[in-house]
């Protein structure tokens, strides 16, 4: 879910490119230096899904990211990681997680039918733009039926950067090789306004979700696949809390570690501490030589690919809500009204509406 969650975020306003792709890198490398394991670094999927869905600004994606990592690195260094995350009912970060997933799938599907007056001529028409949504989602569909070794995002990725390029040269824009800074202050103007929506629209919806998928779940799953690395949850709220709390107000997009993204890894066949850190200095490269040209690209990326994959990190947040219908009645029926107020109304109210139920 990275490039898609990175392209919607870019898309919204809520993150600059070069600099999320940049710190992205370097938390991975940190992450290779802390744990000898292929420890991932994912975007916070609540605060992205949120940024995108409700049209967060970058201050507020920023404050977000720092707020939710300081409680989290609060909470580690107590101890009391664990207690957060039995206090939050399951159904409710499951209904949120339903709610949210939808949210993103409807964003999707919203970009598919927009108007891009600007784009190559095929992609002009409503015929054009849902032959080529139709053709990105067969392939997805496809891939998935191959096996998760088939990378449909990076290869629709590549072929979106393709075709952003061939639309510059058809609208006669150069690419611009200009460096761009890696890094950039993004606090800037930031009042109390933006605080408030960051907190309860974005930081505390994220917080169950850290605490269970990125700090407990996720040393549950290294202990199998990496005991040697020691991840403990105190060194993993740790990591959290200190790489937002660096790189947030710098530009980074909110990251975490993940169960999912360390799994996936680890299926692909990384089993060390030096996978992420290649991984990490190959974003870090990309972005410094690469700047000017990500921009200009990304800003021509199409419309239609940016909403199948958009659709597609939907589903995969919200098929965490299914589980709910293996929860029991009582469980189900309070992570379907999560789940309803999340996409109805924001998701804060969405989370206070769940925990009142």
């Amino acid at each position: 879910t990275f490039i898609p969650l990175l392209l919607g975020l870019a898309r919204a306003g809520g993150v600059e490119p070069v600099p999320a792709l940049f710190w992205a890198g370097a938390f991975n490398v940190l992450g290779g230096l802390t744990w000898d394991a292929p420890m991932c670094v994912q975007p916070m999927k609540t605060i992205a899904a949120v940024g995108i869905a409700e049209g967060l600004s970058s201050q507020q994606v920023a404050l977000a990211g720092m707020m939710t990592s300081a409680m989290v690195l609060l909470l580690g260094a107590s101890s009391a990681i664990l207690l957060v995350a039995r206090l939050v009912p399951d159904a409710v970060v499951r209904g949120m997680q339903l709610g949210l997933g939808m949210s993103l799938a409807l964003k999707g599907c919203a970009l598919i039918a927009a108007d891009t007056p600007h784009a190559l001529p095929p992609l002009q028409t409503a015929g054009g733009r849902y032959a080529v949504a139709g053709t990105a989602l067969c392939f997805v569909l496809a891939s998935r039926h191959a096996g998760e070794r088939v990378p449909s995002a990076l290869t629709l990725f590549s072929v979106g950067v393709l075709l952003a390029a061939g639309q510059l040269a058809y609208a006669g824009e150069p690419v611009r090789f200009r460096p761009v800074a890696p890094a950039l202050w993004a606090l800037s103007g930031v009042d109390g306004t933006d605080a408030t929506r960051a907190l309860l629209d974005a930081a505390l919806p994220q917080l169950p979700l850290t605490t269970l998928n990125s700090v407990v779940s996720v040393c549950h799953l290294a202990k199998q696949l990496a005991p040697e690395a020691k991840v403990t949850p105190r060194s993993v709220a740790c990591s959290v809390g200190l790489i937002n709390l660096l790189g947030c107000p710098f530009g980074a997009m909110p990251c975490c570690h993940g169960a999912g993204g360390l799994a996936a890894q680890h299926a692909f066949g990384a089993r060390r501490g030096v996978s992420v850190l290649f991984l990490g200095g190959c974003k870090m490269l990309l972005a410094l030589a690469l700047g000017g040209p990500l921009v200009s690209l990304l800003g021509a990326f199409p419309a239609p690919l940016l909403g199948v994959m958009l659709l597609f990190s939907g589903v995969e947040l919200a098929r965490a809500g299914v589980r709910l219908a293996a929860a029991g009645e009582e469980a189900a029926t309070v992570g379907l009204v999560t789940a309803a107020a999340t996409l109805s109304l924001r998701t804060g109210v969405g989370c206070a509406v769940g925990l009142l139920a």
